[in-house]
């Protein structure tokens, strides 16, 4: 198919998948005989694209439509007015081709033929409207997880959240050495190269010869907060795929990575082999592994909710509804005390979650410091540190808002613990 409509037809099966099906779209982007089979490079990338900035508007097309129609249309047909609408509004696209590509798109599914004219008629009416979305506020997080961000960090923290995810987030980059890029990316102030969130990674320069990986800064922080000195025995807990474990390598540490994911392990071998850094890598149940070793340094970025990753993962809040927060706050509890086990006498750990929960990042340090009265914060100072993201009771609390003029970062919270000496 030509003009984009096999691109167009991908994005709605991908949003099928995430709306009707409760996918994850990482899960069916990976499937083999998904949506995306068949589709070259270009096709893919824009099928991904167009589904993800649906996702990240849905509130607004439908806001936007609504005028036009008198009854909620049929799901199937409601996403191909939603993916016409948001075509029009975010990517400025031609409202010819659109409309003609919402038609034809009606006319190929049998449960959308008959409103194919509707679409002619709505959508034609729709382009005509100016400033589209202008009118609209970002699109809202789910109650279940807006309340409690709310209740933590206020309204107006919350809607600068999400405004900043209602917008595609740029790539970052961490690299082997210190970043001396200016020309091909803005060099940000805790190290990270920050792209273009259209740039096609795999042709930047020194890609194959392993000079960089991708990364979120914010993600990239948690080692900074470990004073990692080389050939130390360093522990990454819950490694893949492999972030942080390409950056303690990077550091000469030796590194053992461990995972219970084998298909994401897979992915951290492929990129410990590409960049040429060494680590020991171990598929294994962290609960049930057992160490021949204290380790000098061990960073856990513990299983959670992952509500700090929507900007880049706007399908998240369609597929969660929190159901799994409980289970994941007693494994995070479980994973910290082993390994605190694992640590020297004299050793250093991180505790990480790319929550905005405080249950899975203030409220586990909490509880950490009550279960081990031994175990204290330690300070934390690193380049680019800025002061506004320490939380009160030690650590950093990152937040989606924070560098908002540059396109934002992850949620994280992280902390540096030690026994008391």
């Amino acid at each position: 198919m030509s003009d984009g409509i096999s691109a167009r037809q991908a994005a709605l099966g991908l949003l099928t998948s995430v709306l009707d099906e409760g996918m994850l779209l990482q899960q069916t982007l990976s499937d083999p005989n998904g949506p995306l089979a068949g589709l070259n490079p270009s096709e893919r990338a824009r099928a991904q694209r167009l589904c993800q900035t649906v996702l990240r508007h849905i509130e607004q097309a439908d806001a936007t439509l609504a005028p036009f129609l008198r009854k909620n249309p049929p799901k199937e047909v409601q996403n191909i007015l939603r993916l016409a609408v948001v075509e029009l509004a975010i990517d400025k696209a031609a409202a010819h081709g659109v409309v003609n590509a919402a038609v034809t798109l009606m006319q190929q599914g049998r449960k959308t033929t008959h409103s194919a004219g509707l679409a002619n008629a709505v959508l034609r009416k729709v382009a005509t409207l100016p400033d589209l979305f202008a009118a609209f506020p970002a699109q809202r997080l789910p109650y279940w997880l807006r309340k409690p961000l709310v209740d933590a960090y206020g309204r107006a923290v919350v809607a600068q959240i999400e405004a900043v995810q209602s917008q595609a987030a740029p790539i970052d980059l961490s690299t082997r050495a210190p970043a001396s890029w200016p020309d091909l990316g803005q060099i940000l102030p805790t190290g990270s190269v920050r792209m273009a969130p259209s740039t096609q990674v795999t042709a930047i320069e020194g890609y194959d010869e392993g000079a960089f990986w991708v990364q979120d800064a914010a993600a990239a922080i948690a080692v900074n907060l470990l004073s990692v000195k080389p050939g130390a025995r360093v522990l990454d807990l819950c490694a893949a795929p492999g972030g942080k474990t390409m950056q303690l390598a990077a550091l000469g540490a030796d590194v053992t990575a461990l995972d219970i994911s084998e298909p994401r392990v897979k992915r951290l071998n492929k990129n410990l082999k590409r960049t040429g850094l060494n680590a020991k890598v171990i598929v294994a149940d962290a609960l049930h592994w057992q160490s021949d070793a204290p380790f000098d340094y061990i960073l856990l970025d513990a299983p959670c909710s992952a509500t700090g990753t929507i900007r880049r993962h706007p399908d998240l809040p369609f597929v969660k509804d929190g159901a799994e927060l409980e289970e994941l706050i007693q494994l995070q509890a479980e994973l910290l005390d082993r390994a605190l086990g694992w640590l020297k006498p004299d050793g250093q750990l991180v505790y990480c979650t790319c929550s905005l929960l405080p249950e899975e990042g203030e409220w586990q340090l909490a509880a950490a410091l009550a279960r081990h009265p031994n175990l204290q914060v330690m300070p934390i100072g690193f380049a680019g540190l800025d002061p506004a993201w320490l939380a009160p009771a030690g650590g950093l609390r990152l937040r989606p808002d924070h560098w908002a003029e540059q396109g934002g970062m992850d949620g994280f919270f992280m902390v540096a613990l030690e026994f008391k000496h």
